[in-house]
Protein backbone atom coordinates (compact mmCIF):
# COMPACT_ATOMS: atom_id res chain seq x y z
CA UNK A 1 0.00 0.00 0.00
CA UNK A 2 1.14 3.56 -0.90
CA UNK A 3 1.89 6.38 1.47
CA UNK A 4 1.64 10.17 1.00
CA UNK A 5 3.32 13.20 2.39
CA UNK A 6 2.18 16.30 2.14
CA UNK A 7 2.47 19.77 3.43
CA UNK A 8 -0.56 21.31 6.01
CA UNK A 9 -0.78 24.59 6.76
CA UNK A 10 -1.85 26.64 9.17
CA UNK A 11 -3.05 30.17 9.30
CA UNK A 12 -4.72 32.65 12.07
CA UNK A 13 -8.20 33.18 10.04
CA UNK A 14 -6.82 33.63 6.30
CA UNK A 15 -6.73 30.23 5.00
CA UNK A 16 -9.44 30.41 2.63
CA UNK A 17 -7.62 33.79 1.05
CA UNK A 18 -4.23 31.76 1.19
CA UNK A 19 -5.51 28.55 -0.43
CA UNK A 20 -7.60 30.79 -3.11
CA UNK A 21 -4.07 32.18 -3.53
CA UNK A 22 -1.97 29.17 -3.95
CA UNK A 23 -4.92 27.54 -6.61
CA UNK A 24 -3.90 30.61 -8.65
CA UNK A 25 -0.70 30.23 -8.88
CA UNK A 26 -0.32 25.92 -8.41
CA UNK A 27 -3.94 24.82 -9.73
CA UNK A 28 -5.87 22.38 -8.38
CA UNK A 29 -9.39 21.28 -7.04
CA UNK A 30 -9.77 23.74 -3.92
CA UNK A 31 -12.20 22.09 -1.28
CA UNK A 32 -12.88 24.30 1.75
CA UNK A 33 -15.07 23.25 4.51
CA UNK A 34 -15.37 26.00 7.93
CA UNK A 35 -15.86 24.67 11.52
CA UNK A 36 -19.89 26.07 11.06
CA UNK A 37 -20.25 23.34 7.87
CA UNK A 38 -18.96 20.43 10.08
CA UNK A 39 -20.89 21.44 13.05
CA UNK A 40 -17.62 21.94 15.01
CA UNK A 41 -17.72 25.58 16.17
CA UNK A 42 -17.64 26.34 19.71
CA UNK A 43 -19.11 29.90 19.40
CA UNK A 44 -20.31 32.28 16.77
CA UNK A 45 -16.66 33.75 15.89
CA UNK A 46 -15.60 30.39 14.50
CA UNK A 47 -18.28 29.05 12.31
CA UNK A 48 -16.58 30.90 9.08
CA UNK A 49 -12.74 29.60 10.01
CA UNK A 50 -12.02 26.77 7.71
CA UNK A 51 -11.33 23.78 9.40
CA UNK A 52 -9.82 22.08 6.26
CA UNK A 53 -9.16 23.12 2.64
CA UNK A 54 -7.05 20.98 0.24
CA UNK A 55 -6.13 21.71 -3.49
CA UNK A 56 -5.69 18.51 -4.82
CA UNK A 57 -3.48 18.75 -8.31
CA UNK A 58 -1.61 15.62 -10.39
CA UNK A 59 1.38 16.45 -8.56
CA UNK A 60 0.19 17.56 -4.84
CA UNK A 61 -1.88 18.11 -2.00
CA UNK A 62 -1.68 20.88 -0.18
CA UNK A 63 -3.82 21.69 2.92
CA UNK A 64 -4.43 23.89 5.65
CA UNK A 65 -6.74 25.40 8.17
CA UNK A 66 -7.25 28.29 10.32
CA UNK A 67 -6.50 28.11 13.94
CA UNK A 68 -9.26 29.13 16.35
CA UNK A 69 -8.99 32.34 18.33
CA UNK A 70 -7.46 31.02 21.61
CA UNK A 71 -4.77 28.83 19.83
CA UNK A 72 -2.99 31.61 17.71
CA UNK A 73 -0.36 30.49 15.08
CA UNK A 74 3.10 31.45 15.66
CA UNK A 75 4.61 31.81 12.04
CA UNK A 76 7.28 29.49 11.22
CA UNK A 77 5.67 26.97 13.63
CA UNK A 78 2.87 27.04 11.15
CA UNK A 79 2.75 23.61 8.82
CA UNK A 80 2.91 20.08 9.79
CA UNK A 81 3.76 17.27 7.82
CA UNK A 82 0.71 15.12 6.74
CA UNK A 83 1.69 11.28 6.32
CA UNK A 84 -1.23 9.65 5.07
CA UNK A 85 -2.32 5.96 3.34
CA UNK A 86 -4.18 2.80 3.98
CA UNK A 87 -1.69 0.79 5.63
CA UNK A 88 -3.07 0.78 9.43
CA UNK A 89 -0.22 -1.13 11.03
CA UNK A 90 2.99 0.81 9.25
CA UNK A 91 1.08 4.25 9.61
CA UNK A 92 0.36 2.87 13.52
CA UNK A 93 3.98 1.95 13.56
CA UNK A 94 5.02 5.54 12.70
CA UNK A 95 3.12 7.40 14.68
CA UNK A 96 4.40 5.56 17.73
CA UNK A 97 7.78 5.81 16.46
CA UNK A 98 7.69 9.68 15.70
CA UNK A 99 6.03 10.06 19.58
CA UNK A 100 9.33 8.64 21.32
CA UNK A 101 11.00 11.45 23.09
CA UNK A 102 8.32 13.78 21.56
CA UNK A 103 4.84 14.93 22.80
CA UNK A 104 1.10 13.52 21.15
CA UNK A 105 -1.03 16.73 20.44
CA UNK A 106 -3.75 14.40 19.65
CA UNK A 107 -3.78 10.75 19.94
CA UNK A 108 -4.14 8.20 17.18
CA UNK A 109 -7.93 7.95 17.18
CA UNK A 110 -11.03 7.28 15.05
CA UNK A 111 -12.61 10.63 14.07
CA UNK A 112 -16.04 12.34 12.72
CA UNK A 113 -14.75 12.26 9.12
CA UNK A 114 -14.12 8.21 9.48
CA UNK A 115 -10.62 8.40 9.07
CA UNK A 116 -8.35 7.62 12.52
CA UNK A 117 -5.92 10.30 12.82
CA UNK A 118 -3.49 11.75 15.51
CA UNK A 119 -1.28 14.58 15.73
CA UNK A 120 2.67 14.92 17.20
CA UNK A 121 5.75 17.19 18.08
CA UNK A 122 8.46 14.55 17.47
CA UNK A 123 11.85 14.95 19.74
CA UNK A 124 13.29 17.59 17.30
CA UNK A 125 9.54 19.78 17.19
CA UNK A 126 8.80 18.72 13.69
CA UNK A 127 4.52 18.41 13.84
CA UNK A 128 3.31 15.59 12.40
CA UNK A 129 -0.28 14.73 11.06
CA UNK A 130 -1.09 11.11 10.70
CA UNK A 131 -3.75 10.03 9.09
CA UNK A 132 -5.75 6.42 8.19
CA UNK A 133 -7.77 6.32 5.69
CA UNK A 134 -10.94 4.65 5.99
CA UNK A 135 -11.52 1.90 3.61
CA UNK A 136 -15.30 3.50 2.70
CA UNK A 137 -13.68 6.38 1.13
CA UNK A 138 -12.13 4.29 -0.94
Amino acid sequence: MSLSLNPYLNFNGNTAEAMKFYKSIIGGDLSIQTFGEAQMAENPEEKDLVLHASSKSDSMTLMASDAVPRMKIKFGDNFHLSLQGQDSKRLSEIFNGLSQGGQVNMPLEKQFWGDTFGMITDKFGVHWMVNITSQAQI
